[in-house]
């Protein structure tokens, strides 16, 4: 879910290689961990970034020393789409759930209240459901960060899609809260389609599974809480976070486990830029961290070598980083085309939704007409 599944998972149940080499890994993250974060280390780490800036990080990012970019997400790329986001006072998606009748605003979310009654979640995903909404410049900027041969991988705890639809390769993104992509039975486990459950959806119907003697409620692939995240997670996340020469986190609060772990899971040497409006959990104590992760950031220590806060909205942050790596205009005209592409697409639909009613009004007016 988008900033919202997954309360405190043990770090070890959605990580890791489940291999002796990933025994070893675990015990580098973990050493690296104590190293960045509670400061233990008989020598400095080597500080690789030309000044701790958003400067120095585009410097770093157009070197030969930078080839593999990890991004990690949250709601905050998605709102400029019209999305909200979840904890936002006011406008956030949890203040805005009263009308559904719920317990508390995160049981909308819970899988056990979904079993037992998933009309709330249904009516919720027709405002939410992919395919309202077009991609931000946010988005189109870590598609370039791919086509420029810089990303290693997408980590998104969105359910949106919206990285889908901007044409990022399904093989650079991990959808760590699951997605609308794909949905499931909750008994027998068939696969169903995006189109399958969204024809449901917005006629008002609870989806069904259509296997014969299976009646059982057919839920889209987000992680709620009390679900384990899926395993494509645990797959890339390990290999990916020891690889990672350049960390951009943007848009979340970092206060949802296990991905905001990830932020500590990186080699110590790895430069980290945070794209927010606000620091989030960036200062909670190092102990507390090793726990709860999220936190082990030090943009403001004396000895901070690595760290950049960039205070902005996501999309100014990616235009002012895009400026800076020389690609602004570039990214301008990415996200004019394909919004072009993406408005001509809803108008063409528009068009034949309308063409198709258009014979049957026609039809009952003549009728009228000729009856005696």
């Amino acid at each position: 879910m988008a900033d919202g599944a997954q309360d405190s998972k043990e770090l070890s149940d959605a990580s890791g290689s489940k291999t002796g080499d990933g025994d070893k890994k675990e015990t580098s993250w973990l050493q690296n961990f104590m190293v960045s974060a509670l400061h233990i280390s008989a020598t400095p780490p080597e500080k690789l970034l030309p000044e701790v800036t958003i400067e120095g990080v585009a410097k770093y990012i157009l070197s030969d020393k930078c080839n593999n970019v990890v991004t990690i997400a949250g709601a905050g790329i998605s709102t400029s789409a019209g999305i909200p986001d979840f904890r936002s006072p006011e406008s956030g998606l949890y203040h805005n759930l009263q009308k559904y009748n719920l317990p508390d605003p995160q049981a909308i979310f819970a899988i056990d209240y979904f079993k037992e009654n998933p009309e709330p979640f249904f009516m919720l995903a027709k405002e939410l459901f992919p395919g309202h909404f077009k991609p931000t410049p946010c988005h189109y900027f870590i598609k370039m960060l791919h086509d420029k041969g810089k990303l290693l991988r997408h980590y998104t705890q969105n359910i949106d899609t919206l990285e889908r639809v901007s044409g990022l390769d399904g093989d650079k993104l991990v959808e760590a809260h699951g997605t609308f992509h794909t949905s499931h039975c909750l008994i027998c486990g068939k696969e169903f389609t995006q189109d399958w459950i969204k024809d449901k959806i917005f006629t008002d119907t609870v989806p069904k599974c259509d296997q014969p003697d299976c009646d059982g409620v057919v839920k889209p692939d987000i992680v709620f809480f009390g679900e384990k995240l899926p395993d494509r997670f645990a797959e890339c996340v390990t290999d990916d976070m020891n690889k990672c020469d350049m960390l951009i986190v943007m848009g979340t609060s970092l206060v949802v486990q296990p991905f905001a772990s990830l932020t500590a899971r990186v080699p110590v040497t790895t430069p980290r830029l945070y794209i927010n409006l606000e620091k989030g959990m960036t200062g909670m104590d190092p102990f507390a961290a090793l726990f709860f992760g999220g936190g082990g950031f030090d943009f403001d220590g004396e000895n901070n070598y690595r760290d950049v806060f960039k205070e902005s909205t996501c999309d100014d942050g990616c235009y002012a980083l895009a400026g800076l790596l020389g690609w602004g205009p570039e990214l301008k005209k990415l996200v004019a085309t394909e919004h072009a592409k993406i408005d001509k697409e809803i108008t063409k639909e528009a068009s034949k939704a309308t063409a198709k009613k258009t014979p049957l009004k026609m039809q009952s007016k003549t009728s009228k007409k000729k009856s005696p």
